[in-house]
């Protein structure tokens, strides 16, 4: 389970909040980079990373938004568009509603392939357990 709401007052390491949000450091460093951090990240006197609540937050979104196949380009939009603040609401709901589609037809896809699969599965077991396994179809490769 993510752990954001407890982070300390001062905030954590860039592998501290890796531990957290359950994304690598190098994915942290990539999502500022690429603009997907709606403000800028706190840093120690030394110059490292310091993550708070608020970020390990955002940044959970983004790996979320990733791992549904949302494209860099588009958190990057919904970043920018959150950073604006009050006034593109509407705007915001139209992307998450056109991702949301994407991820119900993949879904919908993944299901159809997964029935396919149990398919399979069944006639394999069932060919295994009434021992004609031997019968199932195999391409016959050779050239007449």
């Amino acid at each position: 389970m993510l752990e954001v709401n407890s982070v300390p007052d001062e905030g954590v390491s860039i592998a501290e909040a890796a531990r957290r949000t359950g994304v690598s450091a190098h994915t942290l460093r990539y999502y500022e980079r690429a603009g997907l951090v709606v403000t800028p990240l706190d840093r120690t006197s030394g110059g490292r990373r310091r993550y708070h609540r608020l970020d390990l937050e955002w940044i959970t979104v983004c790996a979320r938004l990733r791992a549904t196949g949302m494209p860099i380009r588009a958190i990057r939009r919904y970043a920018e568009l959150v950073a604006a603040g009050h006034g593109n609401e509407r705007e915001r709901l139209a992307l998450m509603e056109s991702h949301r589609s994407d991820v119900a037809t993949r879904i919908t896809e993944l299901q159809d392939n997964l029935r396919l699969i149990d398919h399979k599965i069944g006639v394999y077991r069932g060919r295994l357990d009434t021992g004609d396994a031997d019968r199932l179809w195999a391409p016959d490769r050779r050239i007449s």
